[in-house]
């Protein structure tokens, strides 16, 4: 009797789990969560999209990762769990695509940007022009090895013949937001970083925007990371970001498109 009991009531809980499954609406499953790679200088536009993204696709969540490109490509290339990458410069995409990691076909160079050399806003009119930086005490550039931003420092003061003057006063940050903050808060005189990331802070202001002759394109390509759990998903964020909506977007936030 008290194994018919038994039987009896695991079925009734079966029943009732089937039903409750069974039951449950569509838009209650759980979000795919995507983790995107991206450049510091993206942060901003990047979570405005993420915002108008989110409310239009309900069921994908986005989940930002923000530092310097070289140090993102190598956590990929590690293995890390990422779904996209969007590099502040084309070498470490190409070396993802090197290593076969790049979804072919979902891969594009969306935008591009300045390098300026910033001052703090309420400081001294002492640096007009790229010549000037050698008045001044300290100097912040990103880690020129994994820093894009950086590297393309080192090109134009290379290409000014400033470089072996300025390199004892350098101050190196791990990525270029660093460098924005060392400039507002006065820890150093100067700094390079992208136009679009002074413009997102009003306590310094561009001194010097450099030619874009002195140093490489700066570009950003974006694209799919091959390895993904989640693909589809990965593939719609990637169509969005490269939509006319989200390129509207980054224009606001003072990119350009690339050509």
């Amino acid at each position: 009797m008290r194994t018919i009991q038994a039987a009896i009531i695991a079925l009734l809980l079966l029943a009732g789990l089937y039903g409750c499954a069974a039951g449950r609406p569509e838009g209650r499953q759980q979000p795919v969560e995507l983790t995107v790679s991206a450049a510091a200088s993206l942060q901003d536009a990047l979570e405005e999209v993420k915002t108008t993204f989110e409310r239009e696709h309900p069921n994908i969540r986005i989940h930002y990762n923000f530092g310097s490109s070289g140090a993102l490509q190598k956590q990929i290339a590690q293995g890390a769990p990422v779904d996209l990458f969007f590099s502040a410069a084309v070498e470490p995409f190409a070396k993802l695509k090197q290593e076969e990691l790049i979804d072919s076909g979902h891969e594009k160079t969306v935008l591009a940007n300045e390098l300026v050399l910033i001052v703090p806003k309420q400081g001294e009119e002492a640096i007009r022009s790229l010549d000037d930086i050698t008045r001044a005490k300290r100097v912040a550039i990103g880690i020129p090895e994994s820093v894009p931003a950086g590297m393309y420092a080192k090109q134009t003061l290379e290409q000014a013949g400033l470089w072996e003057k300025v390199k004892p006063r350098l101050v190196l940050a791990k990525d270029v937001r660093q460098v924005l903050t060392y400039v507002e808060t006065g820890n150093v005189d100067a700094g390079f970083v992208y136009r679009t990331d002074a413009l997102v802070s009003g306590n310094v202001k561009i001194a010097v925007v450099v030619p874009n002759e002195m140093h490489e394109p700066i570009v950003y390509p974006l694209g799919v990371i091959k390895t993904s759990k989640h693909l589809k998903e990965a593939r719609e964020f990637y169509s969005y970001l490269t939509s006319e909506q989200a390129l509207h977007t980054f224009e606001q936030h003072g990119f350009r498109r690339a050509r």
